[in-house]
């Protein structure tokens, strides 16, 4: 167990009090909620960093690393789907929630096949990552209505088309191999 996993590990048990921060009723917990994403978000980045740093990369730490992030991602924005109650929320959080579920069943699949390198992460999934981020950030620490959530929107909809458009770039990388076992 090095530093970096321990660190994933904390954005799990985040996730949680995510939600129980979300919930309780008094107006500090939403800027709170947004704080702990923020700080969740941050270790997100920092793992990483010091992962590849460190030289402490690990199997665990390269499996966890992302369930880690999607599942705090599909929650974040399951609270807020509930939240805000409108289409045009609802709309880019189910397209980057269905994506992740795509790419991650092709990551894995491709990784049975010994081709997992053939999906790494590309440039447009960190910008598509850190504008989702940033989104969430805004969006949970604002109430509907507000100059901040409409930015919130819009910026969740700038990561939505990346997060189709880096999706496409996944499966038409991994489309070689995908076309060999139809």
């Amino acid at each position: 167990m090095n530093i970096p996993n321990i660190l994933t590990l904390a954005r799990i048990v985040f996730i949680p009090l995510l939600v129980i921060l979300f919930y309780l009723p008094y107006t500090w917990s939403i800027p709170l909620t947004a704080a702990l994403f923020g700080m969740a978000a941050l270790t997100d980045w920092l793992d990483g960093y010091l992962a590849r740093r460190w030289d402490q990369s690990t199997p665990f730490g390269a499996f966890l690393d992302p369930v880690a992030d999607k599942v705090m991602v599909a929650v974040a924005l399951a609270l807020l789907i509930e939240r805000f109650d409108s289409a045009w929320l609802t709309l880019p959080a189910l397209v980057i929630i269905g994506r992740e579920i795509v790419i991650s069943a092709l990551r894995e699949w491709m990784a049975e096949m010994g081709k997992r390198g053939n999906v790494a992460v590309s440039w447009v999934g960190k910008v598509k990552t850190t504008l989702q981020m940033i989104a969430l950030l805004l969006l949970l620490g604002s109430m509907p209505g507000s100059w901040i959530a409409h930015l919130g929107v819009v910026t969740l909809y700038v990561a939505a088309v990346l997060t189709l458009w880096s999706m496409m770039q996944y499966l038409r990388m991994a489309w070689p191999e995908l076309s060999k076992s139809m």
